[in-house]
């Protein structure tokens, strides 16, 4: 029988500003595991995501991630006080029940990424 089990999947977010990204991870909670020349590791608990040194406009603002939580009004709050959006001239949208039954706010990191980080929550 084939063991087809996965242990992880992991995207590469491309960043214009390769150093300014890994601040700006870094200051919105992700570790930076290792590095290694143009791909960072980052991780917050079990999460994780390869930085890369690459921008392609284009491609920068077509990719979206997205971040599932269990408590996205925390998750709002500490952006909020981090300072990012002044700090990094980034956007934060406020948090929103969408109809597919998340909470959720959206933010764009340093290169143009589109963070979606959401909250399941039951239909009321």
């Amino acid at each position: 029988m084939e063991n087809l089990k996965v242990s992880e999947i992991k995207s590469f977010v491309p960043a214009k500003d390769f150093d300014l990204s890994k601040r700006f991870y870094q200051l919105i909670g992700f570790e930076v595991m290792s590095e290694f020349h143009d791909i960072a590791y980052l991780r917050h608990g079990g999460c994780a995501f390869l930085l890369q040194n690459f921008y392609e406009p284009a491609h920068c603002h077509n990719y979206m991630m997205h971040l599932l939580v269990v408590d996205v009004k925390s998750w709002y709050q500490h952006i909020q006080n981090s300072n990012v959006v002044s700090e990094f001239e980034v956007t934060v949208s406020e948090v929103v029940e969408q109809p597919w039954g998340m909470l959720e706010f959206c933010i764009t990191d340093p290169s143009g990424v589109l963070w979606r980080v959401a909250e399941n929550i039951r239909p009321r």
